[in-house]
């Protein structure tokens, strides 16, 4: 058997009904040309996924993992590499496709930002994160947990909070619950929006996130705009289409 390694971040999950729920957790699976896993372990969701489509790959940097895999799974193919240093366009040719993965909680950051960098190829996601973080995912405006994570998907991405899962229900037990997520792609993308610019905006409004963004966004707002109501707000008052509302000011008025 594989043993959970604490440098990886490792906590299988042991409960067989909630691993079937994670594998049936896509609004369809049908419509994806390939379906992936990120960090299979011992197979856990593996099989379940498998049930659904046997064409699917994983994603493995353990080897002792990717070696029991293989003798359990012959059939599966293993892409033995680093999710976060992979180029995820060669994964299915470049076509997109569903992704699935029980993510390390030390790279939940990573994890998310490598999913908004690639949002041409992956369509659709059911991932488990710390609950916090999966929180952060779906938050509103209002709430605490609102704010660089929950925009940038949430620009691309319908998010749900599907459920929480106890920590009892893995080996080893982590320190806090967990919460699967599901983030689709919307099919309204925003071919126009100056990608950079809008993370730009993000960033700097949610890290001073106590100050209206006439002074957050002070070193990259036009004179043309600064009077604007809509930056006597503080960046958790506003709303997706708000941010864009914002670059598409400073885009038009910009040197």
């Amino acid at each position: 058997m594989v043993d959970a390694k604490k440098y990886l971040g490792q906590h299988f999950l042991r409960n067989e009904e909630v691993c079937k729920a994670i594998a049936h957790g896509m609004k369809d699976y049908t419509i994806h040309d390939k379906l992936v896993e990120v960090g299979p372990g011992t197979g856990a969701i593996t099989k379940y996924i498998m049930k659904l489509d046997s064409n699917m790959s994983v994603i493995e940097v353990d080897g002792e993992s990717i070696t029991y895999l293989r003798s359990e799974y012959p059939e599966l193919e293993i892409i033995d590499f680093n999710f976060l240093k992979l180029d995820l366009t060669k994964v299915n040719d470049g076509k997109p496709f569903g992704l699935f993965g029980n993510f390390p909680y030390f790279l939940s950051s990573q994890i998310l930002t490598k999913i908004f960098e690639n949002k041409e190829v992956i369509s659709e996601c059911v991932g488990m994160f710390q609950k916090e973080v999966s929180e952060k995912v779906i938050a509103t405006p209002g709430n605490k947990n609102y704010g660089i994570t929950a925009v940038l998907l949430q620009a691309f991405y319908e998010v749900e909070y599907l459920f929480t899962v106890d920590a009892k229900e893995f080996d080893p037990p982590p320190s806090v619950q967990s919460g699967v997520v599901r983030i689709i792609k919307k099919e309204d993308q925003l071919p126009d929006l100056n990608l950079s610019l809008f993370k730009q905006v993000v960033k700097l409004g949610f890290n001073q996130r106590r100050k209206t963004l006439r002074n957050s966004l002070k070193s990259i707002l036009p004179d043309e705009v600064r009077q604007e109501e809509i930056f006597n707000k503080r960046p958790e008052q506003l709303f997706v289409p708000e941010f864009i509302e914002i670059c598409e000011m400073i885009e038009k008025y910009k040197k």
